[in-house]
Protein backbone atom coordinates (compact mmCIF):
# COMPACT_ATOMS: atom_id res chain seq x y z
CA UNK A 1 0.00 0.00 0.00
CA UNK A 2 0.88 3.92 -0.28
CA UNK A 3 2.80 4.71 2.49
CA UNK A 4 2.14 8.56 3.87
CA UNK A 5 4.85 10.85 4.23
CA UNK A 6 5.70 14.56 5.69
CA UNK A 7 8.60 14.82 3.25
CA UNK A 8 7.82 12.94 0.09
CA UNK A 9 10.16 12.74 -2.26
CA UNK A 10 11.06 15.93 -4.47
CA UNK A 11 8.09 15.73 -7.21
CA UNK A 12 9.14 16.96 -10.75
CA UNK A 13 8.26 20.83 -9.75
CA UNK A 14 6.74 24.01 -11.44
CA UNK A 15 9.38 25.25 -13.87
CA UNK A 16 8.76 28.76 -12.46
CA UNK A 17 7.67 30.25 -9.53
CA UNK A 18 5.23 31.74 -8.97
CA UNK A 19 3.83 30.23 -11.78
CA UNK A 20 1.44 31.17 -15.01
CA UNK A 21 -1.50 29.30 -13.69
CA UNK A 22 -4.76 28.96 -16.00
CA UNK A 23 -8.15 27.44 -15.45
CA UNK A 24 -9.80 25.67 -17.88
CA UNK A 25 -13.40 25.47 -17.30
CA UNK A 26 -13.41 28.75 -15.19
CA UNK A 27 -16.93 29.03 -15.17
CA UNK A 28 -18.31 25.85 -14.13
CA UNK A 29 -18.73 25.17 -10.41
CA UNK A 30 -15.99 23.37 -10.00
CA UNK A 31 -14.00 26.19 -12.05
CA UNK A 32 -15.59 29.12 -9.18
CA UNK A 33 -14.73 26.96 -6.52
CA UNK A 34 -11.18 26.90 -8.08
CA UNK A 35 -10.52 30.44 -8.22
CA UNK A 36 -11.75 30.78 -4.45
CA UNK A 37 -9.42 28.23 -3.59
CA UNK A 38 -6.37 29.63 -4.87
CA UNK A 39 -7.59 33.01 -3.26
CA UNK A 40 -8.20 31.97 0.27
CA UNK A 41 -4.92 29.95 0.03
CA UNK A 42 -3.03 32.78 -0.81
CA UNK A 43 -1.56 30.32 -3.74
CA UNK A 44 1.47 32.67 -5.48
CA UNK A 45 1.29 33.10 -9.05
CA UNK A 46 2.32 35.55 -11.39
CA UNK A 47 -0.57 35.60 -13.65
CA UNK A 48 -4.26 33.68 -13.91
CA UNK A 49 -5.85 33.00 -17.29
CA UNK A 50 -9.69 31.97 -17.47
CA UNK A 51 -10.51 29.74 -19.91
CA UNK A 52 -14.27 27.99 -20.47
CA UNK A 53 -15.91 27.11 -23.80
CA UNK A 54 -16.97 29.63 -26.78
CA UNK A 55 -20.44 30.22 -25.16
CA UNK A 56 -19.29 31.27 -21.80
CA UNK A 57 -16.11 33.64 -23.15
CA UNK A 58 -16.72 37.25 -22.25
CA UNK A 59 -17.64 36.30 -18.64
CA UNK A 60 -16.09 38.57 -16.20
CA UNK A 61 -14.94 36.43 -12.87
CA UNK A 62 -13.70 38.27 -9.86
CA UNK A 63 -10.36 37.27 -8.47
CA UNK A 64 -8.26 39.44 -5.64
CA UNK A 65 -10.19 42.59 -5.94
CA UNK A 66 -9.32 42.10 -9.69
CA UNK A 67 -11.90 41.50 -12.40
CA UNK A 68 -11.03 38.94 -15.26
CA UNK A 69 -12.23 38.15 -18.61
CA UNK A 70 -12.69 34.66 -19.11
CA UNK A 71 -10.94 33.56 -23.04
CA UNK A 72 -12.27 31.34 -25.60
CA UNK A 73 -10.35 27.87 -25.08
CA UNK A 74 -8.23 27.14 -28.31
CA UNK A 75 -4.74 25.60 -29.37
CA UNK A 76 -2.58 28.29 -28.27
CA UNK A 77 -4.06 28.87 -24.67
CA UNK A 78 -0.91 27.25 -23.33
CA UNK A 79 1.60 29.28 -24.30
CA UNK A 80 3.40 30.39 -21.21
CA UNK A 81 1.16 28.90 -18.74
CA UNK A 82 3.00 26.71 -15.93
CA UNK A 83 0.00 24.75 -14.56
CA UNK A 84 -3.23 24.39 -15.92
CA UNK A 85 -6.10 23.11 -13.60
CA UNK A 86 -8.97 21.13 -15.51
CA UNK A 87 -12.24 21.26 -14.89
CA UNK A 88 -14.27 20.97 -18.82
CA UNK A 89 -15.20 17.37 -18.60
CA UNK A 90 -13.14 14.28 -20.13
CA UNK A 91 -13.66 15.14 -23.69
CA UNK A 92 -12.14 18.49 -23.20
CA UNK A 93 -9.19 17.02 -21.44
CA UNK A 94 -8.05 14.35 -23.91
CA UNK A 95 -8.50 17.12 -26.23
CA UNK A 96 -6.38 20.04 -24.49
CA UNK A 97 -4.20 18.64 -21.70
CA UNK A 98 -1.62 16.56 -24.27
CA UNK A 99 -1.05 20.81 -25.82
CA UNK A 100 -0.67 22.05 -22.58
CA UNK A 101 2.22 19.24 -21.56
CA UNK A 102 4.04 20.25 -24.90
CA UNK A 103 3.93 23.99 -23.85
CA UNK A 104 5.32 22.99 -20.28
CA UNK A 105 2.48 22.98 -18.17
CA UNK A 106 1.79 20.59 -15.74
CA UNK A 107 -2.11 19.65 -16.02
CA UNK A 108 -4.10 18.41 -12.99
CA UNK A 109 -7.57 17.23 -14.63
CA UNK A 110 -10.65 16.90 -12.33
CA UNK A 111 -12.34 14.41 -15.35
CA UNK A 112 -12.28 10.95 -15.61
CA UNK A 113 -10.16 11.18 -18.64
CA UNK A 114 -6.98 10.05 -17.10
CA UNK A 115 -7.55 8.73 -13.73
CA UNK A 116 -7.15 4.91 -14.70
CA UNK A 117 -4.46 5.38 -17.01
CA UNK A 118 -1.28 3.38 -15.25
CA UNK A 119 1.16 6.42 -16.02
CA UNK A 120 -1.03 8.93 -14.51
CA UNK A 121 -0.83 9.55 -11.09
CA UNK A 122 -4.41 9.47 -9.46
CA UNK A 123 -3.68 11.36 -5.93
CA UNK A 124 -5.13 12.55 -2.66
CA UNK A 125 -3.03 14.25 -1.00
CA UNK A 126 -3.25 13.57 2.61
CA UNK A 127 -2.97 9.38 1.50
CA UNK A 128 -0.53 9.23 -1.73
CA UNK A 129 1.54 12.35 -2.21
CA UNK A 130 4.38 10.10 -3.38
CA UNK A 131 2.77 9.67 -6.37
CA UNK A 132 3.06 13.18 -7.53
CA UNK A 133 6.45 12.32 -8.24
CA UNK A 134 5.76 10.21 -11.09
CA UNK A 135 4.15 12.42 -13.05
CA UNK A 136 4.75 12.94 -16.29
CA UNK A 137 3.01 15.76 -17.44
CA UNK A 138 -0.50 14.88 -15.88
CA UNK A 139 -2.14 13.91 -12.34
CA UNK A 140 -5.65 13.30 -12.09
CA UNK A 141 -8.02 14.74 -9.16
CA UNK A 142 -10.19 11.60 -8.18
CA UNK A 143 -13.80 11.33 -8.17
CA UNK A 144 -15.25 13.42 -5.70
CA UNK A 145 -17.17 10.78 -4.24
CA UNK A 146 -13.67 8.44 -4.26
CA UNK A 147 -11.69 11.30 -2.26
CA UNK A 148 -14.49 11.81 0.65
CA UNK A 149 -15.23 7.97 1.34
CA UNK A 150 -11.20 7.04 1.06
CA UNK A 151 -10.01 10.26 3.46
CA UNK A 152 -11.64 8.62 6.83
CA UNK A 153 -10.78 5.18 5.62
CA UNK A 154 -7.57 5.73 5.18
CA UNK A 155 -6.13 6.20 9.34
CA UNK A 156 -7.72 3.37 9.60
CA UNK A 157 -6.31 1.17 6.53
CA UNK A 158 -2.60 1.81 7.36
CA UNK A 159 -2.85 0.51 10.99
CA UNK A 160 -5.73 -2.09 10.24
CA UNK A 161 -5.36 -2.57 6.55
CA UNK A 162 -9.55 -2.58 5.42
CA UNK A 163 -10.08 -6.26 3.55
CA UNK A 164 -14.20 -5.31 2.45
CA UNK A 165 -15.76 -1.81 2.05
CA UNK A 166 -19.51 -1.55 1.71
CA UNK A 167 -20.37 2.20 0.41
CA UNK A 168 -23.71 3.96 -0.01
CA UNK A 169 -23.57 7.74 -1.15
CA UNK A 170 -26.05 10.09 -0.81
CA UNK A 171 -24.88 12.70 -3.46
CA UNK A 172 -25.73 16.05 -3.72
CA UNK A 173 -26.56 18.52 -7.09
CA UNK A 174 -23.53 20.03 -6.67
CA UNK A 175 -21.86 16.78 -8.48
CA UNK A 176 -23.61 16.88 -11.58
CA UNK A 177 -22.43 21.12 -12.20
CA UNK A 178 -23.91 24.16 -11.98
CA UNK A 179 -27.06 23.43 -13.85
CA UNK A 180 -28.29 20.77 -11.87
CA UNK A 181 -27.82 22.57 -8.62
CA UNK A 182 -29.98 25.63 -10.52
CA UNK A 183 -32.19 22.49 -11.56
CA UNK A 184 -32.97 21.82 -7.73
CA UNK A 185 -33.64 25.16 -7.19
CA UNK A 186 -36.19 25.97 -9.59
CA UNK A 187 -37.92 22.37 -8.77
CA UNK A 188 -38.46 22.78 -5.14
CA UNK A 189 -39.90 26.49 -6.07
CA UNK A 190 -41.98 24.86 -8.36
CA UNK A 191 -43.25 21.93 -6.08
CA UNK A 192 -43.67 24.30 -3.02
CA UNK A 193 -46.08 26.70 -5.60
CA UNK A 194 -47.78 23.63 -6.61
CA UNK A 195 -46.72 24.12 -10.39
CA UNK A 196 -45.39 20.87 -12.62
CA UNK A 197 -41.63 20.91 -13.53
CA UNK A 198 -40.51 18.52 -16.08
CA UNK A 199 -37.06 17.99 -15.22
CA UNK A 200 -34.25 19.19 -17.75
CA UNK A 201 -30.90 18.18 -16.68
CA UNK A 202 -31.39 15.22 -15.05
CA UNK A 203 -33.55 12.24 -15.72
CA UNK A 204 -35.66 12.13 -13.08
CA UNK A 205 -37.88 14.84 -10.71
CA UNK A 206 -35.55 16.52 -8.21
CA UNK A 207 -37.48 17.85 -5.49
CA UNK A 208 -38.49 15.60 -2.40
CA UNK A 209 -36.98 12.82 -4.22
CA UNK A 210 -34.26 10.73 -4.53
CA UNK A 211 -32.71 8.28 -7.61
CA UNK A 212 -30.29 5.76 -8.79
CA UNK A 213 -26.61 8.33 -9.66
CA UNK A 214 -27.66 9.22 -13.29
CA UNK A 215 -24.77 7.50 -15.16
CA UNK A 216 -24.73 4.28 -17.56
CA UNK A 217 -25.29 1.31 -15.84
CA UNK A 218 -22.79 -2.06 -17.08
CA UNK A 219 -25.41 -5.02 -17.95
CA UNK A 220 -22.37 -7.47 -17.16
CA UNK A 221 -22.15 -6.31 -13.62
CA UNK A 222 -25.68 -4.15 -12.90
CA UNK A 223 -23.25 -1.08 -11.53
CA UNK A 224 -23.15 2.19 -12.69
CA UNK A 225 -20.44 4.71 -13.79
CA UNK A 226 -20.16 6.28 -10.63
CA UNK A 227 -19.90 3.10 -8.56
CA UNK A 228 -17.56 1.90 -11.17
CA UNK A 229 -15.33 4.81 -10.62
CA UNK A 230 -15.11 4.36 -6.93
CA UNK A 231 -14.46 1.00 -6.79
CA UNK A 232 -11.49 1.09 -9.18
CA UNK A 233 -10.60 4.56 -7.88
CA UNK A 234 -10.05 3.36 -4.11
CA UNK A 235 -8.06 0.22 -5.24
CA UNK A 236 -5.14 2.63 -7.22
CA UNK A 237 -5.41 5.27 -4.82
CA UNK A 238 -4.91 2.69 -1.88
CA UNK A 239 -2.55 0.49 -4.06
CA UNK A 240 -4.31 -2.61 -2.54
CA UNK A 241 -5.94 -3.86 -6.34
CA UNK A 242 -7.70 -6.77 -4.55
CA UNK A 243 -9.35 -4.75 -1.53
CA UNK A 244 -13.06 -6.40 -1.98
CA UNK A 245 -15.30 -3.16 -2.16
CA UNK A 246 -19.47 -3.03 -2.99
CA UNK A 247 -20.86 0.87 -3.79
CA UNK A 248 -24.41 2.29 -4.04
CA UNK A 249 -24.53 5.49 -5.45
CA UNK A 250 -28.02 7.67 -5.04
CA UNK A 251 -28.42 10.96 -5.95
CA UNK A 252 -30.26 13.21 -2.92
CA UNK A 253 -31.93 16.80 -3.26
CA UNK A 254 -29.50 18.03 -1.39
CA UNK A 255 -28.13 21.36 -2.84
CA UNK A 256 -24.08 21.12 -1.77
CA UNK A 257 -22.15 18.40 0.07
CA UNK A 258 -22.35 14.52 -0.15
CA UNK A 259 -22.83 12.27 2.65
CA UNK A 260 -21.94 8.68 2.93
CA UNK A 261 -22.57 5.71 5.12
CA UNK A 262 -19.67 3.15 5.24
CA UNK A 263 -19.14 -0.36 6.70
CA UNK A 264 -15.55 -1.61 6.76
CA UNK A 265 -13.79 -5.17 7.55
CA UNK A 266 -10.48 -4.67 9.31
CA UNK A 267 -8.05 -7.23 8.98
CA UNK A 268 -7.91 -7.37 13.10
CA UNK A 269 -10.51 -7.04 15.07
CA UNK A 270 -10.97 -2.78 15.62
CA UNK A 271 -13.43 -1.07 18.45
CA UNK A 272 -14.82 2.68 17.92
CA UNK A 273 -12.69 4.31 20.09
CA UNK A 274 -9.36 2.58 18.55
CA UNK A 275 -11.09 4.40 15.52
CA UNK A 276 -11.89 7.55 17.16
CA UNK A 277 -8.74 7.53 18.23
CA UNK A 278 -7.00 7.07 15.13
CA UNK A 279 -9.46 9.64 13.11
CA UNK A 280 -9.43 12.18 16.02
CA UNK A 281 -5.89 13.54 14.43
CA UNK A 282 -5.83 12.68 11.04
CA UNK A 283 -5.26 15.39 8.23
CA UNK A 284 -8.48 16.60 6.15
CA UNK A 285 -11.35 14.84 9.11
CA UNK A 286 -13.22 16.66 11.72
CA UNK A 287 -14.59 14.39 13.95
CA UNK A 288 -18.68 14.89 14.52
CA UNK A 289 -19.86 11.96 16.98
CA UNK A 290 -21.88 12.89 19.88
CA UNK A 291 -24.15 10.29 20.22
CA UNK A 292 -26.09 12.40 23.45
CA UNK A 293 -27.30 14.64 21.25
CA UNK A 294 -27.36 12.74 18.23
CA UNK A 295 -25.10 14.95 16.50
CA UNK A 296 -23.51 13.14 13.18
CA UNK A 297 -22.10 14.74 9.99
CA UNK A 298 -24.52 16.36 8.06
CA UNK A 299 -24.25 17.95 4.49
CA UNK A 300 -25.57 21.31 5.93
CA UNK A 301 -22.73 21.40 8.51
CA UNK A 302 -19.59 20.13 5.34
CA UNK A 303 -21.06 22.80 3.11
CA UNK A 304 -18.29 25.27 2.47
CA UNK A 305 -15.73 23.36 4.69
CA UNK A 306 -12.56 22.39 3.93
CA UNK A 307 -12.39 19.04 5.67
CA UNK A 308 -14.32 16.05 5.53
CA UNK A 309 -17.11 15.32 8.66
CA UNK A 310 -16.57 11.81 9.76
CA UNK A 311 -18.68 10.66 12.76
CA UNK A 312 -21.50 7.82 14.31
CA UNK A 313 -18.55 5.08 14.60
CA UNK A 314 -20.11 2.10 16.03
CA UNK A 315 -18.80 -2.02 15.74
CA UNK A 316 -20.90 -3.61 12.74
CA UNK A 317 -22.98 -5.98 15.25
CA UNK A 318 -23.42 -8.04 11.94
CA UNK A 319 -19.85 -9.81 12.44
CA UNK A 320 -19.22 -11.71 15.66
CA UNK A 321 -15.70 -11.14 15.39
CA UNK A 322 -15.55 -8.06 15.86
CA UNK A 323 -13.62 -6.74 12.93
CA UNK A 324 -16.28 -4.85 11.28
CA UNK A 325 -17.42 -0.96 11.78
CA UNK A 326 -19.90 1.61 10.66
CA UNK A 327 -19.55 5.06 10.36
CA UNK A 328 -20.79 8.07 8.23
CA UNK A 329 -19.18 11.09 6.69
CA UNK A 330 -20.33 13.87 4.86
CA UNK A 331 -17.95 16.72 2.80
CA UNK A 332 -18.33 19.02 0.32
CA UNK A 333 -18.05 17.76 -3.10
CA UNK A 334 -16.70 21.33 -4.79
CA UNK A 335 -14.28 21.54 -2.15
CA UNK A 336 -11.82 18.28 -0.88
CA UNK A 337 -14.09 16.27 -3.26
CA UNK A 338 -12.97 18.73 -6.49
CA UNK A 339 -11.14 21.91 -6.25
CA UNK A 340 -9.41 22.12 -2.93
CA UNK A 341 -8.05 18.48 -3.65
CA UNK A 342 -6.57 20.29 -7.01
CA UNK A 343 -4.85 23.21 -5.16
CA UNK A 344 -3.27 21.51 -2.52
CA UNK A 345 -1.36 19.05 -5.01
CA UNK A 346 -0.72 22.01 -6.51
CA UNK A 347 0.73 23.64 -3.58
CA UNK A 348 3.03 20.32 -3.82
CA UNK A 349 4.28 21.09 -7.20
CA UNK A 350 5.44 24.97 -6.34
CA UNK A 351 9.49 24.87 -6.61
Amino acid sequence: MPSPSTNPRQAPRLRRSPPVVAIIGATGAVGRELLGVLERREFPLAELRLYASQRSAGTVLPFRGNDITVAALNDSTFAGVDLALFSAGAKTARQYAPAAVRHGAVVIDNSSAFRMDPAVPLVVPEINPDEIARHSGIIANPNCAAIIALLPLWPLHRRNPIRRAIIATYQAASGAGATAMAELREATRAVLEGRAYPPRVLPHPYAFNLFSHDTPVDPATGYNDEETKVINEARKIFGAPELRIGVTCIRVPVLRAHAMALTIECEHPITADQARAFLSDAPGLRLVDDAERNRFPMPSEATGQDEVLVGRIRQDLSDPSGRSLALFVAGDQLLKGAALNAVQIAERLLP
